[in-house]
């Protein structure tokens, strides 16, 4: 039941992803691009996600448990540290430069574009990297 429901959230996300544009990296760096050419989609759908996000969450802290686990996930760390700061940082300028992130990334991997597939392969060497640093 878990694999099935992990299997459709995804589903809906790339979805979600595709019907808005945002597998297009044009479009990320359309928003990026304050000087130029802006363009403004990324922050109403942004803006869409935290409208619905917003309440859902404020309900799971209420149920106390999730309906296909024993606990909710939420982070424990709420410091903002050079760590927060600079993994953000470093986020941001690759989110820029390729106008990809995680998602819409591994739901443009289905086009078999040579760029998106190198990306999707720097991005998990880069998770597998993290995983080996010392103090992990």
């Amino acid at each position: 039941m878990k694999g099935l429901a992990a299997f459709l959230t995804g589903l809906i996300f790339g979805l979600g992803l595709v019907i808005s544009g945002m597998t297009d990296p044009g479009r990320v760096q359309g928003f990026l691009d304050l000087a130029g050419a802006w363009d403004g989609t990324l922050m109403f759908v942004m803006g869409g996600a935290v409208l619905v996000t917003l309440p859902a969450f404020a309900g799971f802290r209420r149920a106390g448990r999730p309906l296909l686990g024993e606990r909710f996930g939420w982070p424990g760390a709420t410091a903002i540290d050079a760590r927060l700061i600079g993994g953000s940082a470093l986020f941001g300028i690759g989110w820029g430069l390729s106008g990809l992130c995680p998602g819409p990334a591994l739901v443009n991997i289905a086009t078999g574009h040579a760029g998106i597939i190198t990306f999707c392969l720097a991005m998990v060497a880069g998770m597998l990297l993290h995983d080996r640093l010392p103090g992990r």
